[in-house]
């Protein structure tokens, strides 16, 4: 076993697709190995990669292949001999092409009778010898939409390629790849390591690398970075505001980060600091600076790829180029301010929000209808919560949000305390109704909360539900993965609002009041239809909790009030699952429901006991109706879990009528009175949920 360095050298590659190019590339390698039978030890190694290079070390591989054994099956014996035992052609042309004599091959049996085989054993390759075809597929299934092609070479790759190493051992492997041979020679920073780097051991080759100011293991690089802007933010006085996507997509930039603290003119915070913080991030790849109570400071962090002999010079640079942003940023939203909510929404009738639903005014008015009647229900004014959904949109005409989208929502709260329009409400009120606002648009992403204060609920559930409405009757239904109205996306978030916020309506009658308000009506899409829609989305949100599709399917077939009280029951539901009794009970009311699905006629609601004429007939009705009587209170108050444990309780009495009492007699007042006392335990079964969904 000896250990393999590859590492391909190239112009600076994409930022975000950096990891997954090298991990592509590592996983290309070690299959390729494992293809051809070649060992290898991989303990500890990973995808190693910086801005300019893509490397697999692996610290043992074998120096060749095992023996590669072969068996070719030939003719059957009835067909390869004549009936003299000489070769027929069939058997000639076989051996010809193996290369033997006919003699010389072996025979096997099969299920249709024996034949010849030829059975060889060939040395293994040597590693070295096999790498260039491996590198080569390794390449050839890299995840490169649109490779670049650089001088007059007709083969391309992410970046043009400058240099490779290839090494087993000590040993260079004469392997050419994408116009370039092997040697043992890297490169170093770019700036900071004028001289080639050159490798005699693989197992050198990251610290080689760091001596060259190159930290190519990208979890080394990436805790460099966070400890950098951490100590940099700290000599600021605050603490850093690190987000993953920002400090990974740093990690794909950087060879050797050195953070640069930096700050920016106080006046600029007067503008929304989501506003800075998106510019500094998603334009510069800066991290803010918080102070102690989260709020942003004027202080940044930059993370340099050099160490500067002039770090000043450094950090002027960073401070000169976010100051124009800034001070856009600070124009559009003063020149907002001047404009007010009232001025900005009075364009939004002329705004299309889809052609045959309308104007974006148009859907503001049909939010605050659905808003002032939900208001009412879940003990929020209906005044505050009509006034807040049709000025919920009027930030789309902001230039604030013309510049930043993302501030969509966020712009309008700080719009709403500010604009004298508001100003009748009060202050408790004018807060509560700008960061509504800003919740309608809760939850904007997979993970995110939901709204925090009853009113954005309100709102946002409102706003889900005129854009699922909306979609439906407008023949967006999702596709595919084609759903440019992100229907699925607000389908589970409307979800969640009702269920986390405890909501207790129905679900059902909220879309039939969204449908009834849209423009347009389509025959052929109902209120069920989106219903079911928002329960499908909830598969996979209680599935991510341990629920199993059975126990969903036993509660969404089953009566529930609304989503908390769904939840409820999935809660029970997933209880019962794990007594001893719950197996052999859903099966019992499988069984009660086809029985009751056969019966001829209407079965009777009323149970005649005169005509009980077994002892364990007597015994389960007897059992049923305290069962009846004791789980009565508890469905009550919801107490569903208690509900089902009671339940759980028939089974003797179940198992022991299955035993001993034929349903379907003769007799037929017998046989209908038995219907009937099956129909009452049926029903009692499925209070909570459709139990006979857990019965495989």
């Amino acid at each position: 076993m000896k250990p393999l360095l590859i590492e391909l050298g190239t112009e600076e590659l994409p930022v975000k697709a950096l990891p997954g190019l090298a991990q592509s590339f590592f996983d290309g390698v070690v299959a390729g190995l494992d293809k051809r039978g070649i060992a290898l030890d991989r303990s500890g190694a990973k995808p190693l990669y910086s801005p300019r290079r893509l490397a697999v070390a692996l610290p043992g591989v074998a120096g060749t292949q095992p023996d590669q054994k072969s068996e070719v099956l030939g003719p059957y014996v009835n067909i390869a001999l004549d009936a003299n035992g000489a070769p027929t052609r069939a058997l000639d042309g076989f051996a010809q092409k193996a290369g033997v004599d006919w003699t010389q091959l072996e025979r096997t049996t099969d299920a249709k009778g024996e034949r010849f085989v030829h059975r060889s054993v060939k040395p293994g390759a040597s590693t070295a010898s096999l790498l260039g075809e491996i590198l080569a597929e390794a390449i050839a299934g890299m995840p490169i939409p649109k490779p670049m092609r650089w001088g007059a070479n007709d083969f391309g790759f992410a970046r043009p390629v400058h240099w490779l190493v290839v090494l087993l051992g000590g040993d260079i492997v004469d392997v050419e790849l994408l116009g370039v041979k092997a040697d043992r020679m890297s490169r170093g920073h770019r700036f900071m390591a004028d001289k080639p780097v050159w490798f005699t051991d693989p197992a050198d080759y990251v610290e080689s690398l760091r001596t060259a100011k190159v930290l190519v293991d990208p979890d080394e690089r990436r805790g460099r970075i966070r400890a950098e802007v951490e100590r940099a933010a700290q000599a600021a006085g605050g603490v850093a505001r690190i987000e993953p996507g920002i400090l990974e997509e740093v990690n794909g930039l950087v060879e050797w980060p050195k953070a640069v603290g930096c700050s920016f003119p106080r006046e600029f915070l007067r503008v929304p600091q989501e506003a800075l913080i998106a510019t500094m991030e998603a334009n510069q790849k800066f991290f803010p600076v918080l102070d102690s109570s989260d709020r942003l400071s004027e202080h940044f962090v930059g993370i340099a790829n050099i160490e500067s002999k002039d770090e000043s010079e450094v950090r002027k640079g960073y401070e000169r180029v976010i100051r124009p942003r800034f001070a856009d940023a600070g124009f559009f939203f003063d020149e907002d301010l001047k404009r007010g909510l009232t001025s900005m929404g009075e364009g939004l009738s002329s705004v299309t929000y889809q052609a045959r639903l309308g104007s974006v005014a148009d859907k503001a008015a049909r939010i605050a209808a659905l808003a002032g009647s939900i208001a009412a229900e879940v003990g929020v004014d209906p005044a505050l919560a009509r006034r807040a959904a049709l000025v919920s949109k009027t930030d789309l005409q902001s230039r604030m949000v013309g510049e930043f989208p993302e501030l969509q929502g966020i712009a309008g709260r700080y719009y709403a305390l500010h604009d004298a329009a508001l100003a009748d409400l009060g202050d408790a009120a004018r807060f509560e109704l700008a960061q509504a606002l800003d919740e309608i648009y809760m939850p904007r992403f997979a993970g995110d909360d939901i709204a925090t204060s009853k009113l954005g609920q309100v709102l946002a559930i409102a706003e889900r539900l005129d854009t699922l409405a909306g979609g439906f009757v407008a023949g967006l239904r999702p596709t595919g993965n084609k759903d440019p109205f992100a229907l699925r996306r607000n389908a589970l978030g409307l979800a969640r609002t009702l269920l986390e916020g405890g909501h207790d309506l129905m679900l059902h009658g909220l879309v039939e009041r969204a449908v009834a308000l849209q423009p347009v009506q389509a025959p052929d899409v109902g209120a069920y239809d989106i219903t079911h829609f928002v329960y499908d989305r909830l598969r996979g949100y209680y599935a991510d909790r341990g629920v199993t599709p059975q126990q969903f399917d036993a509660v969404l077939n089953a009566v529930h009030e609304s989503l908390p009280d769904f939840d409820a029951r999935l809660k029970a539901i997933r209880e019962f699952a794990a007594l001893p009794e719950a197996e052999a009970l859903a099966a019992a009311n499988k069984r009660i429901r086809n029985i009751l699905r056969k019966a001829e006629g209407e079965v009777p609601t009323t149970l005649d006991p005169s005509l009980y004429t077994e002892d364990a007939e007597r015994a389960l009705a007897e059992a049923v109706q305290s069962a009846i009587a004791d789980t009565e209170p508890m469905l009550d108050r919801r107490d569903y879990a208690g509900t089902l444990a009671r339940l759980a309780q028939l089974r003797p009495a179940v198992d022991t009528f299955f035993d001993k009492v034929m349903v379907n007699v003769d007799d037929a007042a017998v046989r209908r009175n038995r219907l009937a006392l099956l129909q009452r335990l049926a029903d009692r079964l499925g209070s909570v949920a459709a139990i006979e969904h857990l019965s495989v």
